[in-house]
């Protein structure tokens, strides 16, 4: 058995990607994605962090989180997360009802991957390098030809906060803005 271990840092900064369970598009509509931002709201409330970026994918997810000084705990955040949008999507009756004997002895159900991806930041740089990634993500998956397309990402908020020009990495209207480059990544971010 694989032997994983986590780095924790109280009010450390953390990069996560989130996938579903067999790479199922959960998230290809809205009423799901309202599901899972209701769900990290209530775990926001109950266990602060902040939200520094996220993406939401059909299969998977992309989060920067800076937790609290003295609070390490990202692994419940995301526990209590997938519970509760677990919770609720079952609710619609959505999932077959069968599940494997390893998921059920686990007490897993068929909406999640059992694991995580997380990577601790580690400077200003490595932070920047991540958001933009998280930004370009639905463009990198072919869902969108550029990151300002794509409603479930909070580049939007960084364009208002003046943290990105709105033509990042956008190539409409004949836009050659520079394609970002994440191939350093690959090993770090779970996909």
């Amino acid at each position: 058995m694989s032997n994983y271990r986590r780095f924790y840092i109280p009010g450390g900064t953390y990069f996560f990607t989130i996938v579903t369970y067999q790479r199922k598009p959960y998230f290809d509509n809205s009423d799901n994605i309202n599901k899972l931002r209701i769900a990290v709201a209530t775990v926001k409330k109950e266990m602060p962090f902040n939200i520094i970026g996220a993406v939401i994918l059909p299969d998977h997810l992309h989060f920067l989180w800076t937790l609290p000084p003295n609070d390490q705990n990202y692994s419940k955040r995301i526990g209590r997360m997938k519970m509760l949008f677990t919770k609720s999507f079952r609710g619609n009756n959505a999932l077959p009802k069968t599940v494997s004997t390893s998921r059920q002895k686990h007490r897993e159900s068929n909406v999640w991957q059992r694991r995580f991806w997380e990577h601790t930041i580690q400077d200003e740089s490595e932070l920047e390098t991540y958001l933009n990634y998280i930004h370009y993500n639905p463009v990198k998956h072919g869902l969108v030809s550029c990151p300002h397309l794509w409603l479930y990402s909070s580049f939007h908020t960084w364009v208002k906060k003046e943290g990105y020009s709105s033509n990042w990495g956008c190539v409409c209207q004949g836009n050659l803005d520079k394609i970002p480059n994440f191939d350093n990544l690959k090993n770090y971010v779970g996909e």
